[in-house]
């Protein structure tokens, strides 16, 4: 009988024995799986990081020419802001506008109809439709031109505006 016993212990170790191993092949073959499943997502999400990478560093060099375009732009007009000052520095306004009030009219119409097609310009609009009314004058032949230099119209003309002598 003590054979059987003996016989029946040495089946179950050997079956405890194959039972753990079946369990951490089981396992380990589970861990396997979850582990290149992991690995699959990491080498998606390295892919999609480098490739964030790249489009930032050629965003930061377009960001960095548009940067120096602007900044020439801003140089060219501080340039021209400069001159402008200078320009209004060497009139003197008053005196002009008492000697010759018809004469300012027609350069600040002017002036103004050219600062209003190029706002018409830079927003979309149509710089070739007509100038608000308020801008618009009668062409009677009087009155000065001056600053409509590129010819683009005859609406700085300020013989409609009532004006009254100076005393």
């Amino acid at each position: 009988m003590l054979k059987i016993y003996a016989l029946v212990a040495f089946i179950m170790i050997i079956g405890g024995l194959g039972y753990g191993a079946k369990y951490y092949y089981d396992t380990t073959q589970n861990t396997i799986a979850t582990l290149r499943d992991n690995n699959a997502k990491l080498e998606v999400a390295v892919d999609t990081a480098q490739a964030s990478v790249e489009t930032l560093q050629g965003d930061m060099k377009k960001l960095g020419q548009l940067n120096k375009s602007l900044q020439q732009d801003l140089q060219k007009a501080e340039a021209y802001g400069d001159e402008l000052r200078a320009k209004l520095s060497n009139l003197d306004l008053v005196v002009e506008a008492l000697k010759s009030s018809k004469s300012l009219e027609g350069k600040m119409n002017g002036a103004t109809a050219n600062l209003w097609r190029d706002f018409m310009d830079d927003t979309g609009g149509n710089a070739e439709r007509p100038l608000p009314s308020w801008l618009q004058s009668v062409p009677t032949g009087t009155g000065d031109q001056s600053s409509n230099q590129d010819g683009k119209g005859s609406d700085s003309n300020s013989s409609s505006a009532k004006t009254t002598p100076a005393e």
